[in-house]
């Protein structure tokens, strides 16, 4: 497993995958430049390969994408692996294209298959300086995986991919993310019985945290509410200023990063995404799997997720007076809990017990194929 060590949905979805295959028996090693945030354990089956990048005066940015690809073909060479599996395109798909050639020379065919997760896609691999390099590195895997359908069909019209992409969806561990009886965590931050509406993400303009916010505002004007925003980053700031210009900042608790997320969702009452773009949704569906229902914008793979009318709602993006109404509509007593079970029986399907052998049969799959490519070449 290649990936981003951080809180990204990208590093969450690869850790929990390779713990999950871990439990089942599967060798895995992680290759990244620091414990991943959820490798929180090790247990048997499961190891970790720490890439040192050189200081050398020489260089103004240090070359990562190289001590990767090093990496990797020491990690392969040594543990006898029989694939690799990249996620997030930029630089992994690259870097394991290189250590693949490189391997080659020592007479070992490593089989790599990437997953598309988004941002590598959407956002990052769109810029000129890399559209090229993304391009060449997808087509040139074995294997090639997306979180939604609406990525694979954003990938295909941005990038000139010659590759099938398999479209396998996040998934959810049961295990954790589920309602937990946290009566005394919802009395006090609503000890009047007010509403509780949530927020998770990394604070970054596509979120629209500043719609939240407001839909918010107008929702707390109507019906006794509060407002919890989970996560960091670059918007926060504003944030903050607009709560005290709304005149609900005594209503808005700022939590900042939080590990076990799942407590709070367990006493959330709707979980707010009017993101302008979202490839999947990975914080939505643990709302969902703590049987809270969602209001989010209609774009990106969440609408593959949030079941209109039934899970939750979907409106256009900064449609803020539409997500108001069905927001209130979420929240009467009578429609809540219909919701809240609409939502966990929604979440069931994406339980990761269900989307491992998708993963399982995609490897076996992809080593075949390679090992048939292989054979009929020597």
């Amino acid at each position: 497993m290649v990936c981003y060590p951080t809180f990204g949905g990208s590093g969450v979805v690869a850790t929990e995958l390779g713990k999950a295959l871990a439990k089942k028996g599967h060798q895995i090693h992680f290759i990244t430049y620091t414990q991943p945030a959820r490798l929180d354990f090790f247990a048997e089956n499961l190891f970790f390969h720490q890439v040192n990048i050189s200081n050398y005066p020489l260089f103004e940015y240090a070359p990562y994408e190289l001590a990767l690809a090093s990496k990797m073909v020491d990690v392969v060479e040594h543990e006898k692996l029989d694939l690799l599996h990249v996620h997030y395109a930029i630089p992994h798909a690259s870097a394991a294209f290189m250590a693949k050639q490189i391997l080659k020379t020592k007479g070992i065919e490593i089989p790599v298959i990437t997953t598309l997760h988004g941002t590598d896609i959407t956002l990052v691999g769109k810029d000129p300086s890399y559209e090229p390099v993304v391009t060449f590195s997808i087509n040139q895997s074995d294997g090639v995986t997306s979180v939604s359908a609406d990525l694979k069909r954003d990938t295909y019209k941005h990038f000139d991919i010659k590759k099938e992409i398999e479209v396998i969806p996040n998934f959810i561990d049961l295990e954790r993310f589920k309602k937990q009886k946290k009566d005394h965590f919802k009395k006090a931050i609503c000890p009047n019985d007010e509403k509780l509406l949530v927020h998770t993400s990394n604070f970054r303009k596509v979120k629209r945290i500043g719609d939240i916010v407001r839909i918010f505002a107008q929702v707390k004007e109507i019906i006794p509410a509060k407002l919890i925003l989970i996560g960091d980053g670059p918007e926060k700031v504003k944030i903050e200023q607009l709560c005290k210009e709304l005149n609900v900042e005594r209503c808005v608790h700022f939590l900042g990063k939080l590990d076990a997320v799942e407590e709070v969702l367990s006493v959330a009452d709707v979980f707010l995404m009017p993101s302008e773009k979202e490839s999947f949704g990975l914080a939505a569906l643990e709302a969902m799997a703590c049987e809270v229902p969602l209001i989010a914008s209609n774009t990106g793979g969440i609408p593959e997720l949030n079941v209109q009318g039934v899970t939750g709602f979907l409106s256009n993006v900064g449609d803020i007076e539409e997500m108001v109404k069905n927001t209130l509509f979420i929240l009467k007593d009578e429609n809540l809990p219909k919701f809240k079970a609409n939502a966990l029986k929604h979440a069931q399907e994406f339980d990761i017990t269900n989307i491992l052998p998708k993963y399982e049969a995609y490897y076996e799959k992809i080593v075949m194929q390679v090992k048939g490519k292989f054979a009929v070449s020597v």
